[in-house]
């Protein structure tokens, strides 16, 4: 366990624990991961309009894992990267992933990238819940208080895409995708915590990149397209932004703790709310905002609860990215 707790970073094979001395530069590497993860996000947008989503997972996936192989190349690991003990494990992870991922691209074409963003802010409290119910986590009475309000401003998201006041039935369906893929999102955290325990970083991203990537090819005979050449630039470039930000997100957790990182995740928030915007025209509404304050708020009291009763998920969230994956 202790070679397993100075694992810091894609591929790195156990060193002295230095995490926490440059914690500024942690969280700079944290909000540029979630800016990188915003524009791969834009780019699935853009093209899942015209792109099915099978096909839009399998350049996520598999031109993701080239700046990823990169890395894990650079440092003379590729070897031991791929080997696992858990095969299985893994299959069940990209499984769940995947279908998170699924329902997460199809939400975008649904909905707003700002209300989608918000309703994915869920997912860190249904890891508390699976944690108690999957892991038999103990959770107290402030934990579960967080998450009851954090569900709360979830419905509050929601309330414009589930009330009757003009909204129509793709909104419904958008925010219905978003919610289940947040469920996912969460399941996902909770199979990555279970690897975590006998498998490096480098691998769990390796492996669930590299499966999805298969998997996602059993969509092919459902409609692939032959892309333009517009399209294929944007489905290779969201691909590498995903695998760059996944990079910047694992070094992240080298510089600092999970309890100083995780916050700024939520800067993802503000990102979304500019290209909405800036790109879509797309505005929140004021319940939105309201909602996505109030679980952003209980999140990152979670978060704080969980560094006091010294609860470590930092493992975890260097192999998932939550809400881009």
């Amino acid at each position: 366990m202790a070679r397993q707790s100075a694992e810091t970073s894609i591929g790195a094979p156990p060193v002295v624990d230095l995490n926490r001395n440059r914690p500024l530069l942690g969280i700079t590497l944290k909000v540029v991961s979630a800016l990188i993860f915003t524009g791969m996000v834009t780019l699935v947008k853009i093209t899942s309009d015209e792109v099915p989503i099978g096909e839009v997972m399998f350049a996520r996936n598999f031109f993701g894992l080239i700046p990823v192989l990169i890395v894990v190349g650079w440092r003379g690991e590729l070897v031991t990267a791929f080997a696992t003990r858990r095969p299985m494990g893994h299959l069940s992870r990209a499984v769940v992933g995947g279908t998170a991922m699924a329902l997460w691209f199809a939400a975008l074409g649904y909905m707003p990238l700002p209300d989608a963003t918000a309703i994915s802010f869920s997912a860190p409290l249904m890891t508390v819940v699976l944690a108690a119910i999957i892991l038999g986590e103990t959770v107290r009475i402030y934990r579960w208080t967080a998450v009851v309000i954090g569900f709360l401003g979830i419905l509050i998201i929601l309330s414009p895409h589930l009330g009757k006041g003009g909204v129509d039935d793709a909104a419904r369906l958008g925010a219905g995708l978003a919610f289940l893929s947040a469920c996912f999102m969460a399941l996902a955290q909770i199979t990555v915590r279970r690897l975590t325990n006998t498998e490096r970083t480098a691998t769990i991203v390796i492996w669930f990149s590299g499966t999805t990537a298969l998997l996602s090819l059993l969509t092919l005979p459902f409609g692939w397209v032959m892309p333009t050449l517009e399209q294929a630039v944007m489905l290779v470039t969201l691909g590498l932004l995903g695998g760059v930000g996944q990079i910047l997100l694992t070094q992240s957790y080298r510089y600092a703790d999970a309890a100083t990182i995780a916050p700024f995740e939520y800067t993802a928030m503000l990102w979304a709310i500019l290209v909405g915007w800036l790109v879509f025209e797309e505005a929140p509404v004021a319940e939105v905002i309201a909602g996505s304050a109030i679980v952003i708020g209980a999140g990152i009291f979670v978060i704080y609860r969980e560094r006091r009763l010294g609860l470590d998920r930092s493992k975890s969230r260097r192999a998932v990215s939550p809400s881009k994956l």
